[in-house]
């Protein structure tokens, strides 16, 4: 193998190491892809960020910290969460340990700030078993969190959020993103009932630039308000949808990209009549679509869909219910106009089955960007929960912070029948793990009563890794009753991408090199 060869690979295992995630598929003698050519191991590095959860005082919030078991990670690494307020002299965020007390309490603020490292607001000793901890009140910190060693391939933080009352009050939800340079948030309102705020948090150690679009019923909105906001480092900037646009608007996409840096991105929809929960980004446009985990309770289902490109389209509507595909009455196809958001009410569209949408082009394809805006409860007693369109689980996903009560696993196979395995990991204060294989037939959806670690303490994590046939997608959900509100909060499970693809160390690459 000659020296240019070695380089390749070299640079490929460092972007791996930093970034977490890189592939290289290298042509074959007729320019074709050799798909099995490489090796898929585990990552060496992840990222991942989370918002700060809330500006309410009666606000509690939960954090779970959990990495599932993976081969061929070494006996080395660690993971550790930290305040993105806090800063150390070196440059990185540091937060006080939950374990300790309340995480987040020292702000890296006065004439001390920076000068002594404090421990980490999380910090989990072993793969497989989760971590908590716990903050209180409206100045709760961003987080910003790194894995490294056996600790990187998988790793999954949840922050969940109760609200006793107020706007916005509830359970809200998100799983902690790693940072990335383009996002789509479709089901935003700038309405006078909502308050939209789009959270950017910096993980690294140069200002990020950003820039933040609205798309509403009749195209873009006007405004240079969003042009060019700088996040700096190692900080998270709540930016509220209202100032970026002159009219209130009930629904709207919100396109965030990044000039230069890199950034995580959320949506806090908070409502004064039917509370509130995290808006996560929706999966990259694409021609079909699948919102995974629709509550078999929903009161009413609001799709809002969004097409960046310059043509109209016609989307297929259909239901993966328990026992097939469905088009639900009345809502065979829905109409999007270019550059143009469109919200269609479903009304109580999964009338007490599990449920899934499933979005497919009627004619040509054109990408789109979807997520549902789910209502549970009546009248004063309501609640709000957002799905955004997700990515398919591929090899595995992974929920964290789930309890004895509350949590559902719904999962969906829309086009062939597929075998998964779920694990719940040993318990964040004891227990042991537990697995059980699902068959999930082609176009359904099942609501499963995830299986329990035996001498369960405290939360666990559960971990779907998809062993055969077609796509899987998923999505968990949390329930709690708060003086007979009910709240709810939905996850969807992309895949965790825990490995990266690299050559072989046999493999020729040199047909890489320029002549």
């Amino acid at each position: 193998m000659n020296r240019t060869t070695l380089s390749l690979i070299a640079g490929v295992a460092a972007l791996a190491a930093v970034t977490g995630f890189a592939a290289l598929d290298t042509p074959d003698a007729a320019g074709a892809g050799t798909a099995g050519a490489a090796a898929r191991l585990p990552v060496e590095r992840t990222t991942l960020v989370c918002p700060s959860p809330s500006s309410s005082d009666i606000a509690d919030t939960a954090y779970t910290s959990f990495t599932p078991v993976t081969r061929g990670t070494g006996s080395g690494g660690t993971a550790r969460l930290t305040s993105a307020d806090a800063q150390t002299d070196s440059g990185t965020a540091d937060a006080t340990n939950d374990d300790q007390g309340k995480g987040g309490k020292d702000k890296g603020k006065g004439k001390d700030a920076g000068k002594k490292a404090a421990e980490p607001a999380l910090q989990p000793k072993d793969p497989g078993t989760p971590v908590t901890g716990d903050t209180s009140g409206a100045d709760a910190p961003a987080l910003i969190g790194t894995a490294e060693g056996r600790f990187a391939p998988g790793w999954t933080v949840q922050q969940t959020t109760e609200v006793a009352a107020g706007a916005g009050r509830g359970l809200l939800g998100v799983a902690c993103t790693p940072p990335d340079t383009e996002f789509w948030f479709p089901g935003a309102s700038t309405a006078a009932s909502r308050s939209d705020y789009v959270h950017l948090t910096n993980p690294d150690d140069s200002a990020a630039v950003v820039d933040i679009e609205l798309y509403g019923k009749d195209g873009a909105v006007k405004s240079t308000a969003g042009d060019g906001i700088t996040v700096a480092p190692h900080s998270s900037e709540p930016v509220l949808l209202s100032t970026l646009g002159d009219a209130p608007q009930d629904d709207l996409t919100v396109h965030v990209s990044v000039r230069s840096g890199r950034v995580g991105a959320a949506v806090q929809a908070l409502d004064q009549k039917t509370g509130g929960d995290w808006l996560a980004a929706a999966t990259d446009p694409a021609g079909s679509l699948v919102l995974p985990g629709i509550p078999k309770d929903a009161t009413s289902v609001r799709l809002i869909a969004f097409t960046p490109a310059d043509a109209d389209t016609d989307l297929k509507l259909r239901l993966a219910s328990p026992t097939g595909l469905i088009t639900p009455a009345g809502h065979e196809t829905v109409h999007l106009k270019g550059g143009m958001t469109t919200a269609v009410d479903l009304g109580p569209l999964t009338r007490g089955e599990a449920g899934s949408l499933v979005l497919t082009p009627a004619s040509g394809s054109v990408p789109v960007v979807a997520a549902l805006r789910v209502t549970e409860g009546k009248g004063d007693k309501q609640e709000t929960a957002f799905i955004p369109a997700s990515a398919p689980i591929g090899t595995r996903a992974t929920s964290a912070d789930n309890s004895a009560k509350g949590s559902t696993l719904s999962l969906t196979a829309p086009t062939a029948a597929a075998q998964v395995k779920v694990t719940a990991s040993a318990g964040s204060g004891g227990g042991t793990a537990v697995s059980k294989t699902y068959t999930i037939k082609a176009g359904t959806t099942q609501d499963i009563a995830p299986p329990q670690p035996a001498g369960l303490k405290g939360t666990y994590a559960l971990t779907v890794e998809r062993l055969s046939g077609g796509p899987v997608y998923g999505a968990r959900t949390l329930t709690a009753t708060e003086e007979g509100v009910p709240g709810i909060t939905v996850q969807t499970l992309p895949d965790d991408r825990g490995t990266v693809s690299v050559p072989r160390t046999d493999q020729d690459v040199s047909v890489l090199q320029k002549p």
